[in-house]
């Protein structure tokens, strides 16, 4: 029995290389105690992501097994079901996240972006990338498409990164008390928008709700804070880790990426993929078999866990030429860093707009940006189920 290999941002700890080629679906103890099989290489990992064997639901239910290491999830959240219930919701808001509506938001999302940065640049030669930009940029974004007031957006930014964190020690509390937090603010914000509806998809599930019965009203508020909570969290980290490994791992291309910015929804690609987003490197959503399953040489047993390395898979070496290296300019790059099949992101075009946004306007106003501190002095969250930083200074000019 191996113990779940470790990881850190930059990827998944060297041994899933190992494991990719000597044993690619293996079985593991996790951090809860139980055992799962690890699922390593990229197709094996993809095909599994789509098969409808595997269950969300399983995993989620009364009873499942506690893996640890993994996001609190309620059983009527979309992350959390199996078709037909999960298409049945995620029709509700797939049309407010295709790329045409996500292409109208461009205009607003590079306002919200301009506003910060100009901020940043005004206040001198040194900031706080985190709490400065990374984070509230997503939050304004997600919040302004789903009518939360700007007003509320940084005791909600609380709440959701509450919800977001998994602290085993503290068995799980914070996270906890973070989704108690979110659906009492989501139930005032519903009742609110039903007097006062306005233009934003909030008030558009109310009214699937209420005039055609579409939604059951746990549901409507579950929807509420998962959109909210997944909208900002992921993005926000996902933007400063990217940032982080420009600066300390392809600074040399950071002049390049400011001369055509054409490069950059490139670069962002192979951002994506290269930087490890899940502390625990798998998608940080367990599944359970629900019949046997034949993959990578084994038999998967109806009943069993299984995880999903997805940072492994994006590292596969049958896949990707020379896997290990940050390649700004990768051409071939079919990452599968936002999932694959049922529960694949339905935010990956805002995602994606939000970071070509931010780099273009990080290159084009700091030609000089730098790390404030060393590498090994920044702060990372050690419960998060995300590889966080807490802060990252920089600084500019001489």
């Amino acid at each position: 029995m191996y113990p779940l290999p470790g990881s850190s941002y930059r990827g998944p700890a060297p041994r899933y290389a190992e494991l990719r080629q000597t044993r690619p679906v293996v079985k593991v103890r996790t951090a809860g105690g139980v055992d799962a099989w690890l699922v390593t290489r990229y197709q094996d990992v993809r095909e599994l992501s789509a098969d409808p064997r595997l269950s969300r639901a399983l995993a989620c239910g009364e009873g499942a097994p506690r893996i640890g290491g993994t996001m609190h999830t309620t059983p009527e959240m979309i992350i959390s079901l199996d078709s037909p219930e999960h298409s049945r919701l995620r029709k509700l808001v797939a049309g407010a996240f295709t790329m045409r509506r996500i292409e109208r938001m461009r205009d607003n999302v590079q306002k919200v972006c301009d506003e910060l940065l100009d901020g940043i640049k005004a206040r001198g030669g040194t900031a706080d990338l985190v709490q400065e930009f990374a984070v509230p940029l997503p939050l304004t974004v997600i919040g302004e498409l789903l009518g939360v007031p700007s007003e509320d957006l940084r005791t909600f930014e609380k709440w959701a990164r509450a919800f977001a964190t998994v602290d085993e020690r503290a068995g799980g509390k914070e996270s906890l008390d973070g989704l108690a937090k979110l659906s009492e603010y989501i139930v005032g914000l519903i009742a609110e928008k039903r007097a006062n509806p306005t233009d934003d998809m909030l008030s558009e599930l109310i009214a699937a709700r209420d005039n055609d019965d579409r939604l059951s009203e746990q549901e409507l508020v579950t929807f509420g804070f998962t959109l909210i909570g997944a909208g900002f969290d992921t993005t926000a980290n996902q933007l400063a880790n990217s940032v982080l490994a420009l600066l300390v791992d392809a600074r040399d291309k950071w002049q390049w990426l400011r001369e055509d910015h054409s490069r950059i929804p490139v670069a962002v690609e192979e951002l994506l993929r290269h930087v490890n987003l899940f502390a625990t490197d798998t998608s940080g959503f367990p599944r359970i078999a629900a019949e046997d399953i034949e993959v990578g040489g084994v038999t998967i047993r109806k009943g069993d866990a299984v995880l999903l390395a997805l940072a492994s898979a994006n590292r596969d070496e049958a896949v990707f030429t020379d896997p290990d290296r940050l390649d700004l300019a990768r051409e071939h790059n079919p990452h599968i860093s936002f999932g694959h099949g049922l529960h694949y992101c339905l935010g990956k075009h805002l995602g994606r707009m939000e970071l070509v946004i931010a780099i273009e306007g990080l290159v084009s106003r700091f030609p000089d940006l730098r790390l404030a501190v060393p590498e090994s002095e920044l702060p990372w969250h050690v419960g998060e189920i995300n590889h966080t930083l807490t802060s990252l200074p920089v600084v500019w000019g001489d």
